[in-house]
């Protein structure tokens, strides 16, 4: 009778494309657009690149379907937590309160706008800004207002945000406490929602 001790073989989670594709934004989000390398990213979801080109055959194929990925989340959940809200002020005020709290979103967003000159970049970010427009000229007007001053505010609530977040982000000024970002939230959306 042998002794030999049985090996046990360690079955790791194969990982699906989805989960490379949550890793890239995780490390654009954290370290921006230029860091998401296949090696450390890998190391990062603690696995060898050998699994990466399973599904991707470059680190450009997985910027896109990472750029796409995150296109069709991000406005998909925004809109869907707001849709069924039945009062157009309400929604609005909604909406700004949501996002003003996603702050791994607009760790994305910003450092997507800094990489607006990568060739899938520009038109991924470009699409998802106009898109974004559209839907809060479109809550602008379900308010009341007329369709020039619905683009008008639309344009200047947008702005709004990615000022802040260049400020915040960027320009790395000082951080509001909590209570003062409730506060400052609270006033962008009573100076922006038509009463």
């Amino acid at each position: 009778m042998s002794m030999t001790p049985k090996l046990i073989k360690i079955e790791r989670p194969r990982l699906t494309a989805q989960d490379w594709e949550l890793g890239a934004l995780d490390m654009i989000a954290d370290l921006g657009l230029a860091a998401v390398a296949v090696e450390p990213l890998a190391k990062r979801l603690g696995v060898t690149k050998g699994s990466f080109y399973w599904h991707f055959s470059s680190r450009d194929a997985l910027i896109e379907a990472t750029l796409k990925r995150w296109g069709e989340d991000d406005s998909s959940d925004v809109i869907s937590r707001v849709q069924g809200i039945s009062d157009p002020r309400e929604r609005l005020r909604t909406l700004f309160r949501i996002t003003s709290r996603t702050v791994r979103l607009h760790k994305i967003y910003s450092a997507l706008i800094k990489a607006v000159e990568h060739e899938s970049v520009g038109p991924r970010v470009e699409k998802i800004s106009e898109a974004r427009l559209a839907f809060l000229t479109k809550l602008f007007s379900d308010a009341g207002l007329d369709a020039t001053a619905a683009a008008h505010r639309a344009r200047l609530a947008f702005a709004g945000y990615v000022g802040f977040l260049q400020m915040s982000l960027q320009l790395k000024m000082p951080r509001l406490s909590s209570g003062e970002f409730d506060a400052y939230v609270e006033h962008v959306i009573s100076t922006l929602i038509p009463s």
